[in-house]
């Protein structure tokens, strides 16, 4: 199932998926430090401000349905390059929505388009790179995780001081014309997938899917990791400003050291999880991710140092633990419905994201003052989430390693 690329093709190739990626977690990144500018811009309040951050998720979950029913019947190139262009337009009417209800259409524009896009990376990893490499792979291209907080986030945001809000929005929509230029030289086509034998009906691969329970219980797996990160990440910025007495000039610099810090951790965790074992390094930076769950939510004025540690922590446990993660969840689909499987993974993260920042939205509240109420409510939400994800983790199937053999990469 693999394609064969020569080591130079393969790290060009694992660089334009992260490119690609980068774009797409940075338009989404970039609402939530964002959030104080446009609850002021717009007058709403943090139930409308978590709908717009919600409604991206939202869409992302019905465009992931939709697309389990037509991504492997595509080339993965050309499909992928498609949904790249049209995720561009969606993230450019942002820049232009002349008010909150069209911003929030753009928005759910946006997730439609970028839900199909994520799949898509996340397949062609698993479709190229092989087992025993797939972690490091996937840490690659989580660095754009890093790269977006590093370096995109204070990036938009000083744009966003010095121009207006609107203007973050151009700025990933010109990064999406360049990548696309990028991947129509770089990303080799995947055909592989592709069956000469016609299925019955479109929603044949989704059954195939649904049917087996290996699958079903990587996508609850998927659901519990992605709930624990995104009922506290969306109103991060806003505790930092209203709590923690953290000035919004100084929110580039949390992004900054965070994201600095993730850019260093991200390869490292991938080979550590390829020689320690994918579900062992999983556990040991899930239950490691703990400590800063509880600090950040909890923790009251305190100065900028205390506060860069403790988000610094955040960052770099959060999306660690996701780098074993997705690499455990890929390989537990079919490789002949990996397609169809990330399609549908995709929908079940982007309803796991919607209903956190839903529910911590209407757990927490802002008071007369501008503080955060309740944050630590979620706080215990988000913890219970990711014990849940710890214990279940060793109840799914790997298929792309083989059975006989330890889960780590050979000496």
């Amino acid at each position: 199932m693999h394609s064969h690329l020569t080591p130079q093709h393969e790290k060009y190739f694992l660089l334009t998926l992260a490119g690609i990626q980068f774009s797409h977690i940075l338009d989404f990144m970039i609402m939530m430090p964002l959030g104080p500018v446009l609850i002021r811009e717009f007058g709403i309040g943090t139930h409308e401000f978590g709908l717009l951050v919600a409604s991206y998720s939202f869409s992302a979950a019905i465009s992931g349905l939709l697309g389990a029913t037509f991504v492997d019947r595509f080339e993965r190139k050309r499909l992928l390059l498609v949904m790249f262009a049209l995720f561009g337009l969606a993230t450019l009417a942002c820049a232009i929505a002349p008010g909150y209800l069209t911003l929030l259409i753009a928005r759910g524009l946006a997730g439609a388009f970028g839900g199909v896009m994520g799949a898509l990376v996340q397949t062609m990893v698993g479709d190229t790179i092989p087992f025993a490499r797939r972690a490091k792979a996937s840490g690659t291209v989580s660095a754009a995780f890093s790269i977006s907080t590093v370096a995109g986030v204070p990036l938009s945001l000083w744009l966003a001081n010095h121009l207006q809000w609107r203007a973050p929005f151009v700025f990933i929509a010109a990064l999406v014309i360049l990548f696309i230029f990028v991947g129509m030289r770089v990303l080799p086509e995947l055909r592989h997938h592709i069956s000469a034998e016609k299925r019955a009906h479109p929603f044949s691969a989704m059954f195939e899917v649904l049917r087996d329970t290996n699958h079903l219980r990587a996508l609850l797996f998927s659901a519990l990791i992605i709930f624990s990160g995104f009922t506290v990440i969306p109103y991060i910025t806003v505790y930092a400003v209203g709590n923690v007495g953290i000035a919004l000039q100084e929110i580039p610099l949390v992004y900054l050291v965070g994201g600095g810090a993730t850019f260093f951790t991200a390869r490292l965790i991938g080979h550590w999880a390829d020689v320690r074992g994918k579900v062992r390094v999983y556990r040991l930076l899930a239950f490691a991710a703990l400590l800063p769950l509880l600090v950040v939510t909890h923790i009251g004025a305190a100065p900028l140092w205390l506060w860069l540690i403790a988000t610094t922590a955040f960052f770099v446990l959060i999306s660690g633990r996701m780098i074993p993660a997705m690499t455990i969840i890929t390989s537990a689909a079919q490789p002949k419905l990996r397609g169809t499987f990330m399609s549908l993974n995709a929908t079940v993260q982007s309803l796991a994201m919607g209903l956190a920042t839903t529910l911590a939205g209407f757990i927490i509240t802002q008071n007369g003052d501008g503080a955060i109420v309740h944050y630590q409510s979620v706080g215990y939400v988000a913890m219970a989430a990711n014990l849940l994800a710890i214990w279940f983790v060793s109840r799914i199937v790997m298929h792309d390693q083989h059975p006989n053999l330890p889960d780590v990469a050979p000496k």
